[in-house]
């Protein structure tokens, strides 16, 4: 009981974040306008200073920014959402990520419209330049594709020059298992037009969750070696668990974990370590198949990677103090495995840096 007082007294004296709104609507935009710009406005209402330590966008269409400097108790602060409609039209939803130290670590803001298209010409159907070659577009996302599919997209590129140009394909290296891409015209004349065709077939990756690979464009021989003449390819591999019977679901493998994990105070330029124990509660095999962790801050290893029934596996984290504000954190890490409950595990780490 008292632990709990001291808790809730502890979290009493946190930062709390606050909004005025957190959404917002542009309605219908023209593309041809330009940018759109709107302000989130958030208060501190807690006892200590509010530090916002990232604010992250959905997508590159859509940037943010935000105070760096501590939000002092009574105090309001800006962040600034901006939003590019060139080469997207339609309607759009897309999320901002706040990160601090509040007493709610994450929250989320959104903006929504419409984008009203500008009158084709023939330039503006091709507004990506590698060179001389003009495309359609540069990124490829397949989205949520299961483990054992093919998926195939075309994007169409043209010479928009007064002479032919050529046109050729590499694939980066270590993808050329389950990414494939061709170009349908080699050759291309004035006014011409031609295909890059990409397939990704997801029983050849060998990997669960997110994928990305990229290609080469090399045109007129010359080989770029820039961001600038890359096509890159995203997807998120999912199991397909619609095949399994009934008796397979009762058989199923069952992770049993923590979902939280506190690694409680840490000094300043110290580390603090934790292990999990990850548990095989089903009766088949429990498959980790990947063990995803974006943070620079955590460190996350397991000791195995199949379990059968009743065995458990070693989660080792370890968080790092060094270059990090006083305040409270979190983050988060996700196992993914072939539980048909819980094939994506998410796992909050909590600590604080004093």
């Amino acid at each position: 009981m008292a632990m709990a007082v001291v808790a809730i007294a502890m979290m009493a004296q946190q930062p709390v974040i606050t909004f005025e709104k957190t959404d917002h609507d542009f309605g219908k935009i023209n593309e041809a306008d330009g940018k759109v710009t709107t302000i989130f406005t958030f208060k501190n209402e807690g006892m200590e200073p509010l530090v916002l330590s990232n604010v992250r966008a959905s997508c590159g269409c859509t940037t943010p920014k935000w105070p760096r400097e501590p939000i002092e108790p009574g105090q309001t602060g800006e962040i600034t959402v901006t939003y590019n409609p060139n080469g997207r039209p339609g309607r759009f939803t897309k999320t901002v990520t706040i990160t601090s130290n509040a007493t709610e670590p994450t929250t989320r803001v959104t903006i929504k419209g419409e984008v009203i298209p500008k009158p084709a010409k023939p330039v503006d159907n091709y507004p990506v330049k590698m060179g001389e070659l003009s495309l359609k577009s540069r990124e490829v996302n397949f989205g949520k594709v299961n483990d054992h599919a093919t998926k195939t997209y075309e994007i169409e590129y043209a010479n928009q020059t007064d002479h032919e140009i050529t046109v050729a394909i590499l694939p980066a290296r270590g993808q050329e298992k389950f990414l494939d891409a061709v170009v349908t015209l080699a050759n291309v004349k004035v006014n011409e037009t031609g295909k890059v065709q990409i397939a990704l077939t997801t029983e050849n990756a060998g990997v669960y969750g997110p994928v990305e690979g990229s290609f080469l464009i090399v045109v007129n021989g010359k080989q770029e070696n820039s961001s600038d003449f890359k096509i890159i390819v995203t997807a998120d591999v999912e199991e397909d668990f619609s095949k399994l019977t009934p008796e397979d679901h009762r058989n199923a493998p069952i992770l049993d974990a923590a979902a939280t994990v506190n690694m409680g105070a840490i000094a300043a330029g110290k580390a603090a370590k934790r292990t999990v124990n990850v548990t095989n509660v089903g009766a088949d095999p429990l498959k980790i198949r990947r063990v995803l962790n974006n943070s620079q801050e955590v460190k996350a290893n397991i000791s195995k990677t199949e379990l059968k029934n009743g065995k458990s596996a070693q989660l080792k984290l370890e968080v790092a103090g060094a270059g990090l504000e006083k305040g409270a954190y979190s983050r988060q890490i996700t196992l993914i495995t072939n539980d048909p409950a819980k094939p994506k595990f998410v796992i909050t780490i909590n600590w604080t840096i004093e």
